[in-house]
């Protein structure tokens, strides 16, 4: 931590705008896909592109940006995240094919993991005690919150046709965005930096690529290709690329060296606990935003603004919930994510029965209570499970810290968009829309009691 270096009001929103640009964009494009393809001609194997490109990037490189971050400075490698991640909304925004938009969004989620990062570093940095779970609590509630209203934003936007740029708005909004954070940062933002920063684990880095990538890009991309033979390929590899990762970070760490992910980081218990529960979140929120939108879209026809606004009721739930959270979690614990799962799963059950019962002639008022419900269960559980991750990470990891937990969390996202999405899209053609996504709905509610059950683990009391 630099001496004396804290984190004023100025600085805390300018670091959270930071953490929302690279959530919200994650999930802007599920309502634009259509538009996308009819302007680009661009089929579903490519528009899934768009969303895997981008999410795999992303996932792969958090780690390296947060090691990066504290070798050479979190102010200084967010500053330049958040230049690179405007440059490439830009490029993405005036992409004249698919295939352009397809590197542009792997450049931006590039950008997006070395900014992200040092958000949740310098947050651990610069300040303590209750103003640190204060920024945490509001850390958590970004995060959630910018995941629902990426999907909204994006309907909106896309409908607007804002001076005839169509979907193309979705990605020229990001850039006036990060100029006003750039500006904000160079005056709020301190800097800070690991006291004893490690060097780069290249072939720590290295083998995390190949793991992630022969685990998501199949999974994103296998359906809507045909499963070619590259898919189970990579597949196949998977096990073994992860295998070597554990075996070169032990191996690293035995040696007095410091791995790109220290096998020691998880013998803290609120670490390994914590992302327990993340993961099950993690791939049911993604599924769960992919698969609504695709369903009220081709299913039930509606436009990107209705698809968009049928969410409009779960990020209400979700903004107050977060804003209740912290005084519930001090008066009653980590039990505060039991209650927020339980609440969960109670609606989409409502979902589930809604559908079931008025599908294919449902609104957006026919779905708010089930969303509400829904927004109001995840917000008991996002803010406060992230806390619990990181809070007894030592100041001098808190890069390392946040890359894992950012990177457990985005991975965890594109594999439910994969799983759950190619599930209900692999059921639809034969069982119907409707079916499909109740289907879908009651696999997530088999998860989201998962994640009941593993809370139950949690320390009660929190620091």
């Amino acid at each position: 931590m630099a001496h004396g270096a804290v984190l004023g009001s100025a600085g805390l929103f300018t670091v959270l705008l930071g953490a929302a640009l690279p959530l919200v964009d994650f999930f802007i494009v599920n309502v634009a896909l259509p538009d996308m393809g009819r302007d680009l001609g661009a089929g579903e194997a490519t528009l899934e592109l768009v969303v895997a490109g981008y999410g795999v990037a992303y996932a792969v490189l958090l780690v390296l940006g947060g090691r990066i971050g504290d070798l050479f400075g979190r102010r200084a490698l967010f500053l330049v995240g958040m230049a690179a991640f405007g440059l490439t909304s830009l490029a993405c925004g005036l992409a004249p094919t698919a295939g352009v938009l397809v590197g542009a969004r792997v450049a931006q989620g590039a950008a997006a993991a070395f900014m992200l990062p040092q958000v949740l570093a310098t947050i651990q940095s610069t300040t303590a005690g209750a103003r640190r779970a204060k920024a945490m609590s509001l850390y958590g509630a970004t995060a959630g919150l910018s995941m629902v209203a990426g999907q909204i934003l994006g309907g909106v936007l896309v409908s607007a046709d804002v001076a005839g740029l169509g979907w193309r708005a979705i990605f020229l909004v990001n850039v006036p965005v990060a100029a006003v954070g750039l500006l904000c940062a160079v005056r709020s933002v301190p800097e800070t930096r690991s006291a004893a920063p490690a060097p780069v684990d290249l072939p720590g880095t290295a083998l995390l690529a190949v793991g992630l990538v022969t685990l998501l890009l199949p999974l994103t991309e296998g359906r809507a290709a045909g499963w070619p033979l590259w898919t189970w390929v990579l597949l196949a590899l998977f096990p073994c690329a992860a295998a070597a990762f554990l075996a070169v970070e032990r191996r690293a760490d035995r040696a007095g060296r410091t791995p790109l992910v220290p096998p020691s980081l998880f013998r803290i218990v609120s670490v390994r606990r914590g992302l327990l529960i993340l993961v099950p979140f993690s791939i049911g929120f993604g599924g769960f935003m992919f698969v609504v939108a695709v369903a009220l879209q081709r299913g039930l026809r509606m436009g990107p603004v209705e698809a968009g606004l049928s969410l409009t009721p779960a990020a209400v739930a979700f903004f107050f919930g977060s804003l209740a959270g912290p005084r519930l979690v001090r008066r009653f614990g980590s039990a505060v994510v039991t209650a927020g799962a339980l609440l969960q799963a109670l609606g989409l059950g409502v979902v589930v029965v809604t559908v079931h019962a008025g599908w294919p002639e449902l609104g957006v008022l026919g779905l708010a209570p089930g969303m509400v419900l829904t927004g109001l269960g995840q917000s008991f559980q996002l803010p406060v499970v992230m806390r619990i991750v990181l809070s007894e990470i030592p100041a001098e990891r808190a890069g390392v810290g946040g890359g894992v937990m950012t990177t457990t969390q985005q991975a965890a996202l594109a594999l439910g968009v994969a799983t759950l999405g190619t599930l209900f899209l692999s059921l639809a053609p034969s069982a119907g829309m409707g079916t499909a996504l109740v289907t879908t709905l009651l696999v997530q509610i088999g998860a989201v009691l998962l994640t009941a059950g593993l809370s139950a683990r949690l320390p009660r009391a929190l620091v």
